[in-house]
């Protein structure tokens, strides 16, 4: 596969075309690609054939921010390699334009974006994608190369009438140092007046739960976010264990992915070590997965162990009430993320995190801090309504355009004590043909102008309505109207339920990290006596990744 990127089209939120930079060939124009391309039914996926153009073309799109990115080509390339790509072209217009990514930034800095398309992608074919290599050669004018502009710096170097075009010294590939080492990652002549290292490991929950709320699939997707602020080249090294020791690291973490500045081999011969000289500034440095679910390795778990930890347990029960219109949901709250709110903050760091007056800071691993807990609920189409919805707690709204019941609980509630959470409600189902006739479909007192109802085009004195004779009435018996009414209630039950939520402090899988070493015997330009200050932060997110099944 030795295709070409040929175009990138880049479209607002109305289908209107914001940029096109063509690289190679003559691809299609940006006004016929957008009709072809809507025409395919959705969802559409990341990768759509068009094989009635001329050529045929194959269009990869990715959705950002209201943007939509479309790239072009007619031969056959490698999709994961053009998909990372364009990826990469949104983390670098958010590096150079910030973020949010929005269209006008893109049309007030064409300069810019036009530098980046051509020094990432040289004639349809990939090459610098590392934003701090992007740093080097692509010049951005701002408020300080206006300022410092006009003058000779001491480490220019070239004809004095040269200095105005390279204004800023990043931007110059020319004053790149001879013995600086070739790391595209990393920008030349870093200079930091504070030297930092932070590193934020996230996690993004996605459980599944049964019933009886014992765990069907439990899986952690982590990121370990790492930001170097530090002069020179730092060389560094980061160990991260787990609740059940180092040596047991390599058996928990499963596909794990790595920045390009890390070291393989050091990894391969100690799982839990990296070693890397890192880029200037926030970058992503590994991610992985951990398989949460107890006895992976064949052994088959007791009906009643469930050591899969959570801040929440969550339970749903249907078909409640005389009816069995009702379904009610619960929410308890572990212990030791309840109230950790209430601790007075402190300033502190480090991975262990800091101490206040009053016990430990929330949000760290001593007290851990549960925030943005909310409840989505998604109905069947039969439901027409819920007639009524009583939260113990919070604020509960039903949205009929997407047939899901939202519950949210503010984090003040959270940090007030409150363990235990409860929701009820009645649902509605379409009205029968009987109940069309004789119920008040309104709920304020008019019928539909049955024998017994009232109708609009009644004179206000009209004759009371003849009642039948009780004896005429048939009785059907009150216990099988139930029933049956129960029978139909079943099929509007909600058959499952997702909790959100974020937790500052804690991880699912247990992983920490136990220490960030710089080496001074490897690093270089850092100083003497330097040491840099390091903090580590930890970050649950569970974005409707819970799910119990009803």
């Amino acid at each position: 596969m030795n295709g070409v990127i040929e175009a990138l089209h880049i479209y607002d939120e109305h289908n209107a075309l914001v940029l096109s930079h063509t690289y190679a060939s003559r691809p299609l124009a940006a006004n016929h690609l957008l009709p072809l391309y809507l025409a395919h039914p959705v969802p559409r996926p990341n990768l759509v054939y068009l094989p009635n153009t001329n050529p045929p073309t194959l269009v990869f799109s990715l959705a950002h921010a209201n943007l939509l990115f479309l790239l072009t080509t007619s031969s056959e390339v490698e999709p994961l390699l053009v998909l990372e790509f364009l990826h990469r072209v949104v983390d670098s217009f958010e590096e150079f334009l910030g973020a949010p990514l929005l269209a006008h930034k893109i049309e007030a800095n064409y300069d810019v974006v036009a530098q980046l398309l051509t020094e990432m992608c040289d004639a349809g074919t990939i090459s610098t994608t590392e934003p701090n290599a992007l740093r080097d050669l692509v010049e951005v004018e701002g408020f300080m190369d206006k300022l410092l502009g006009n003058l000779n710096l001491p480490t220019k170097t070239g004809k004095p009438g040269f200095s105005t075009g390279f204004g800023n010294s990043s931007s110059a590939p020319s004053l790149i140092q001879n013995n600086t080492p070739a790391l595209p990652w990393r920008r030349a002549n870093v200079r930091h007046t504070s030297n930092e290292l932070y590193a934020d490991v996230i996690e993004t929950l996605s459980v599944t739960l049964a019933p009886s709320g014992r765990p069907l699939a439990a899986f952690a997707n982590g990121t370990i976010a790492f930001t170097s602020k530090v002069s020179g080249v730092p060389d560094i090294l980061m160990t991260l264990t787990s609740t059940s020791g180092k040596h047991n690291l390599k058996n928990i973490i499963d596909l794990p992915v790595f920045h390009p500045c890390v070291r393989l081999a050091r990894w391969r011969e100690q799982p839990g070590v990296l070693s890397f000289i890192p880029p200037d500034g926030r970058f992503t440095l590994a991610g992985y997965e951990v398989d949460l679910m107890p006895f992976t390795d064949g052994r088959v778990a007791s009906l009643g162990s469930n050591p899969l930890k959570l801040p929440i347990t969550v339970e749903v029960k249907t078909g409640l009430g005389p009816t069995g219109s009702d379904f009610e949901v619960r929410l308890q709250v572990n212990r030791a993320f309840g109230a950790s709110g209430t601790a007075p903050s402190g300033r502190g760091g480090g991975p262990g995190g800091a101490r206040g007056f009053g016990g430990p800071n929330p949000g760290t691993p001593a007290s851990p801090a549960l925030q943005d807990l909310s409840v989505s609920v998604p109905l069947p189409a039969e439901v027409r309504n819920l007639s009524e919805i009583r939260p113990t707690k919070g604020d509960a709204n039903y949205n009929q355009g997407d047939r899901a019941l939202e519950w949210s609980i503010s984090n003040k509630e959270l940090t007030q004590g409150t363990a235990s959470f409860a929701l009820r409600c009645t649902v509605v189902g379409q009205m029968t043909d009987g109940e069309d006739e004789d119920s008040d479909p309104t709920g304020f007192g008019f019928g539909t102008g049955g024998s017994n109802g009232y109708s609009y085009d009644e004179p206000y004195q009209s004759a009371s309505p003849v009642t039948k004779p009780t004896s005429m009435v048939p009785d059907t018996g009150g216990g099988d109207r139930d029933e049956r009414r129960a029978a139909q209630n079943k099929t509007l039950m909600p058959s499952s339920a997702s909790v959100s939520f974020t937790v500052k402090g804690w991880l699912a899988s247990g992983i920490k990290v136990e220490s960030i070493h710089v080496d001074p015997r490897k690093s270089r330009g850092l100083g003497e006596g330097v040491k840099p200050y390091k903090g580590v932060k930890y970050l649950t997110v569970s974005k409707g990744g819970v799910e119990i099944r009803c």
